[in-house]
């Protein structure tokens, strides 16, 4: 993804949203906690696998959460979850969009790895604008 460029406007977007990012490459985990700093938004922490990003969870109101992870294909698991148990906004992130399209009820969407910051932006205001109105 490399160097983000997020204007400081996006800065007053929904600073009381927290994000966890749920992902098993550290470099791609990185650049997704920039992206959502430099929006203004917390970032509750970062998971590798599904243990993880389930004792994270209490404390998300959004997460990114890519297909496969550390423990395997347990991406979209996760996502059910995280919508089901914890009222959590989900977008997923994967290189193989049909693997979750249409399988995980309630997740916000699927953006196509690798992501460019302006996706995560863009993905990041239309989660917290859905946040408002549920």
């Amino acid at each position: 993804m490399g160097i983000n460029a997020v204007h400081a406007s996006h800065k007053d977007l929904a600073s009381s949203q927290r994000v966890l990012i749920v992902e098993d490459e550290f470099l791609i985990a990185l650049d997704l906690e920039e992206t959502v700093r430099a929006m203004g938004l917390a970032v509750t922490g970062m998971a590798a696998d599904k243990e993880q990003a389930l004792r994270l969870a209490p404390m998300a109101d959004i997460a990114f959460v890519d297909v496969n992870l550390s423990d395997g294909a347990t991406g979209p698991e996760i996502g059910q979850r995280l919508v089901e148990e914890f009222g959590i906004t989900v977008v997923f992130m994967t290189g193989n969009p049909e693997a979750v399209i249409g399988k995980v009820k309630g997740a916000l969407g699927v953006v196509t790895k690798p992501v460019r910051p302006s996706v995560v932006e863009r993905s990041l205001r239309s989660a917290v604008e859905a946040r408002r109105r549920a």
